[in-house]
């Protein structure tokens, strides 16, 4: 994660947490889940919805197979400043 995506993460509620903690499992595992999307404009970069309101976006480095997590936060706002 990103200091940044860190810090989004630790300052959601624990309810908010725990599904996105299993995201980021799922992720791990595969990156391309068919529940992903591409990010419009942003070849290497996804996003998923974990739960109703919270969305995780990533960029995927394929040379170092490398899975970063550059956002945490509530889908209003989670765009802004990508």
């Amino acid at each position: 994660m990103t200091p940044r995506a860190e810090g989004e993460f630790a300052d959601l509620p624990l309810q908010a947490q725990k599904p996105i903690a299993r995201w980021l499992d799922l992720l791990a595992d595969d990156p391309y889940r068919k529940e992903t999307k591409k990010l419009g404009g942003k070849e290497t970069m996804r996003r998923v919805h974990a739960g109703k309101d919270y969305v995780i976006v990533y960029k995927i480095e394929k040379t170092r197979v490398l899975i970063l997590i550059i956002r945490v936060g509530l889908r209003k706002e989670i765009y802004r400043n990508l």
